[in-house]
């Protein structure tokens, strides 16, 4: 698990499951998407919105109860779009163990009030 905080954690409840106790992909699609965009509208100061996902492979399932915890990471940022890697993790909750569940990252657009793209601050470069 990454030794960073958490963009997002909550625990998998019976309405995010199909028949059989298994979490929605969409649910879990869902939460990287709020994950994502918590990190780029902070980052631009504003409005952005989700314009393509890549990458998303699903490595193991969740279940009811289990406690997901889902990291952003800013990776990329362009003129007015960034690219926030996103990794969801699960931990079955009477233990410690925990799996990479999947992957992805997410491109989103700054907008402004007038909903057109706007630009961004540049990527801080760590020296």
């Amino acid at each position: 698990m990454p030794t960073s905080e958490a963009a997002i954690r909550v625990t998998a409840v019976p309405a995010d499951a199909n028949v059989y106790g298994d979490i929605f992909g969409g649910w879990l699609m869902a939460q990287m998407d709020l994950a994502a965009s918590a990190i780029a509208s902070r980052h631009s100061g504003g409005r952005a919105v989700t314009i393509a996902v890549d990458g998303m492979t699903f490595h193991r399932p969740v279940f009811v109860g289990d406690e997901v915890s889902v990291y952003a990471t800013l990776e990329e940022v362009g003129r007015s779009s960034m690219k926030v890697a996103v990794a969801t993790w699960r931990r079955d909750r009477h233990s410690e163990e925990a799996n990479l569940v999947t992957k992805a990252r997410f491109t989103f657009v700054a907008i402004g009030q007038d909903r057109r793209p706007r630009s961004v601050k540049p990527l801080a470069v760590v020296a």
